[in-house]
């Protein structure tokens, strides 16, 4: 790339000079029919990452995720289970992270939503590569054999993608009524950005769909193959993810990392068993505040711009709208937002392929 071809892409992202760039990973539900093949368009020059994953799958009687991502046709009853998701996600993300390009961006901070908690660790080394596939193809397997309960998300916003405290009230409220119900459970999963994914049994999720106006014809929507992540559902899957991992493949960070609460683990200060527990606890069956992780990942960190990994950009929206709740680039509304991008890109989606080429120093448009 010339010269003249860096600085023209560097423009487009706000200055010249090296950027501070958050990254973020995505959660399950991003490898949608559109995300078909990602592998093998982006990343087909990581034949030995891909081989690792894949023995380790071959190993345990699973299809490779080579074998997954070049199918002909999307399958939600192939690719949205959890044993073949997770990897597939995990693989996407990992290796679009190895495409940054770092003499144009320094990585102050990583974060993710949800699964994406567990591949953030990857990214910062707090777990190794075969560590990683372990745990991630680990805890995403934990439900083959049958789900336990499920999800929906809900908007908590308004048009301009700010905090509507009427729907606030409203998810709290058919929360507690329908806990009161025999039989019932429902809980706040995640907070995610202008969301709110609930979890809970089939009776709960039942009651809520009939509590909960319909908006815009898709709203409440069940998430399809999702159990009851990130509630008191899961008490025995993270009694079973304990027992099989092992504390000793958790190590001291290399990054910054914010979890689902907002708590920051530092290279310099960062108990291995105390993580260990977090992730394979706490993180299992507590809700998990990605509007948190993203309010303290810009705050503390102050990113110049904001990487969100494939596959896909349905983590995008819940970004955007955190930073708006947040007021970061001056953004107040989704109109800010949509205006600021149109001009010098500060969200950058490397699931966006245009996006993509800024993230990795290639020539946009």
């Amino acid at each position: 790339m010339t010269q003249e071809a860096k600085m023209k892409n560097t423009d487009q992202v706000g200055g010249a000079g090296k950027l501070r760039a958050l990254v973020v990973a995505p959660g399950r539900g991003c490898y949608n029919k559109e995300e078909l093949g990602y592998l093998a368009r982006f990343h087909s020059d990581k034949p030995a990452f891909i081989e690792a994953i894949d023995a380790y799958r071959r190993d345990l009687g699973q299809k490779p995720i080579a074998e997954l991502d070049g199918q002909s046709k999307y399958s939600f009853k192939l690719h949205t289970p959890g044993e073949n998701a997770s990897a597939l996600i995990y693989a996407c993300a990992m290796a679009d992270f190895m495409d940054i390009d770092r003499e144009r961006f320094e990585i102050v901070a990583v974060t993710g939503n949800s699964m994406g908690w567990y591949i953030a660790l990857a990214l910062a080394g707090a777990l190794d590569e075969r560590g990683a596939i372990e745990v991630i193809n680990t805890m995403g397997s934990m439900m083959s054999d049958g789900l336990i309960g499920g999800q929906m998300i809900y908007p908590e916003m308004d048009d301009s993608w700010r905090r509507d405290d009427v729907k606030t009230a409203l998810l709290d409220e058919v929360i507690d009524e329908v806990n009161q119900e025999a039989g019932c459970e429902l809980y706040t999963s995640i907070q995610l950005g202008g969301y709110r994914v609930l979890a809970g049994n089939e009776a709960g999720l039942t009651q809520a769909e009939t509590r909960l106006p319909k908006l815009e014809e898709r709203y409440p929507m069940r998430l399809y193959n999702h159990g009851a992540f990130h509630s008191p559902l899961l008490q025995e899957i993270a009694r079973r993810g304990q027992q099989a991992l092992p504390p000793s493949l958790f190590h001291r960070p290399n990054l910054p990392m914010v979890d689902g609460r907002g708590n920051i683990w530092s290279p310099f200060s960062c108990d291995q068993e105390m993580l260990h527990s977090y992730t394979l606890d706490h993180q299992v069956v507590a809700p998990y505040d990605f509007s948190q992780a993203m309010a303290v990942g810009v705050k503390e960190f102050a990113p110049d711009c904001v990487i969100v990994l494939g596959p896909g950009n349905t983590l995008g929206g819940p970004v955007a709208q955190t930073l708006i709740a947040n007021q970061w680039f001056g953004w107040q509304s989704k109109q800010d937002f949509s205006d600021a991008q149109k001009l010098a890109p500060k969200l950058i989606a490397m699931g966006n392929p245009a996006q993509r080429a800024l993230a990795t120093g290639e020539i946009s448009g």
